[in-house]
């Protein structure tokens, strides 16, 4: 089992940044990537960024491309979101979870670990 613990949600403007963590405790050894996904009310969970645990890999969804940023700190058992250029479409719950194979994916069903979420909101 792998626990995932979201923080760093908050309300924020249009244009202003937030930085997102995911610190996973657990069985970290069979984590081999890791996601960030985003469920805005009434929509599906859909993806936003995805990263190798030990290449560094990375893979990030068009609508985010440039704005958001994956990264990781792999002593802390730690993954990040970098999020920058805020926009209120933007808003969302933003999970984190974990792939115990290897490959960048989007679908969540490849997923095995998730986090309970933490809110984002963007105003206009």
């Amino acid at each position: 089992q792998v626990q995932l613990v979201e923080s760093g949600g908050g309300l924020v403007q249009a244009g202003g940044s937030l930085r997102l963590s995911c610190v996973a405790t657990g069985r970290t050894s069979t984590m081999y990537t890791m996601g960030w996904f985003r469920q805005a009310p009434g929509k599906e969970r859909e993806f936003v960024a995805a990263i190798n645990w030990s290449g560094g890999g990375t893979l990030h969804e068009d609508s985010v491309k440039g704005r958001f940023t994956i990264s990781k700190d792999n002593a802390k058992n730690t993954m990040f979101l970098q999020m920058n250029s805020l926009k209120p479409e933007d808003t969302a719950v933003y999970y984190c979870a974990v792939r115990r194979a290897g490959g960048l994916t989007a679908r969540t069903y490849d997923y095995s670990y998730w986090g309970q979420g933490t809110q984002v909101t963007v105003s206009s």
